[in-house]
């Protein structure tokens, strides 16, 4: 029954990627284990995974104690840490890279967070990294703010994969669609063999919830609880029918022809946040041929343990998406306001762990040095 259950997932066209990495469960190799029992076929990484990972393992000992005899600063230390992490895990999924022509098996390392409002910086970072993982299968991870736009498309035009993260809004969703068509037009141009590029956009889910639920709960009128719950499921809707709409253009068509692979959508952040919610709901309730959901591990095993995939719960649900927003709107919440401040807190969110992350390393250097 586990296996029929992401099975079942599979079969409807879902791609899933696991939310966590750690040194140990590469050590373990539990992360073969959950490729083989419980159908991951990718893997995200942040810096919270990241900054949490160093935190609760003493696998990376070793590693800090080499670092340190060599005088490595904090910024060289996690560089090098986290690298090797998504180096080792895109190894590990390399055979799935291979069987399905890079659609899957890949692994994403995101950018440093500080710089997600310096286009330059993020270009050059991109760069590096996808240099020093050197891999096929990696993915870098540039977040949708307006200065990360123009960098989405020269990373893409230099035929570097991208998985581009921290997408609230429609309005975004449809500048990140844009902005890949664009990369890809430049990597034609330079001559790139776009079957190789590929790309997925991650749309936050569970996030929006917790804050439109809050403003709802708030109001306390019998018709806002109505809609509690409702407003992340119908926001991704939406932006697979935008997906649709962008990916049946003639302008699509054209790079298609050429060899691209359209940028599948990806649902994040599917882990409830209000216990209240069934736990499989952000991945059941979001099924549709073409996309891709992460998960953290305890959605995953949660998936594995009674997850119930009822095909597809995406398509024909555009009108009443649309509807449902409309409504909220209506109460007096505003759609924009709520999507601008979510990309701040994640941004916030990120910086934090990032800076937690080079607290943890340059602790750990000071005590071998100590």
């Amino acid at each position: 029954m586990t296996h029929a259950r992401w099975e079942a997932l599979t079969r409807a066209g879902v791609s899933l990627w696991l939310d966590d990495l750690d040194r140990s469960m590469l050590d373990t190799g539990e992360l073969e284990r959950l490729v083989s029992d419980r159908g991951v076929v990718g893997v995200t990484t942040n810096p919270t995974i990241f900054a949490a990972a160093v935190e609760r393992s003493d696998a990376y000992a070793s590693q800090l104690d080499r670092l340190a005899a060599t005088g490595a600063d904090p910024a060289a230390a996690v560089l090098e840490i986290t690298t090797d992490d998504v180096r080792q895990a895109c190894d590990v999924l390399r055979p799935v890279y291979d069987s399905t022509d890079g659609q899957d098996g890949r692994v994403s390392i995101e950018v440093d967070p500080r710089l997600a409002r310096d286009t330059q910086g993020t270009i050059e970072a991109a760069r590096h990294l996808w240099q020093v993982v050197d891999r096929p299968n990696v993915m870098i991870k540039i977040p949708a703010t307006v200065e990360g736009l123009p960098a989405i498309i020269a990373v893409l035009g230099e035929g570097i994969s991208v998985n581009v993260t921290l997408i609230f809004s429609l309005d975004r969703y449809r500048a990140v669609m844009n902005a890949f068509l664009t990369g890809m037009e430049q990597a034609r141009l330079a001559g790139h063999d776009l079957s190789r590029i590929h790309s997925v956009a991650s749309l936050f889910v569970s996030r929006i919830d917790a804050e439109i639920d809050s403003r709802l709960k708030a109001l306390g009128t019998p018709e806002a609880q109505q809609l509690t719950g409702q407003a992340a499921l119908a926001n991704s809707r939406l932006a697979f029918h935008a997906h649709q709409e962008t990916f049946t253009t003639p302008r699509w068509s054209c790079l298609a022809s050429d060899g691209a692979r359209a940028q599948r959508p990806l649902w994040a952040s599917t882990g409830v946040k209000d216990p209240a919610y069934p736990d499989t709901m952000y991945v059941t309730e979001l099924v549709t041929p073409g996309v891709v959901t992460t998960v953290p591990r305890a959605t995953l095993e949660a998936i594995a343990d009674h997850g119930e995939c009822r095909g597809d719960t995406v398509q024909g649900t555009c009108e009443a998406s649309a509807a449902l927003l409309d409504d909220i709107e209506r109460l007096g919440i505003s759609y924009l306001e709520v999507m601008e401040l979510l990309e701040q807190k994640g941004l916030d969110a990120f910086d934090a762990s990032w800076a937690q992350l080079l607290d943890s390393v340059s602790a750990a250097l000071r005590q071998v040095n100590a």
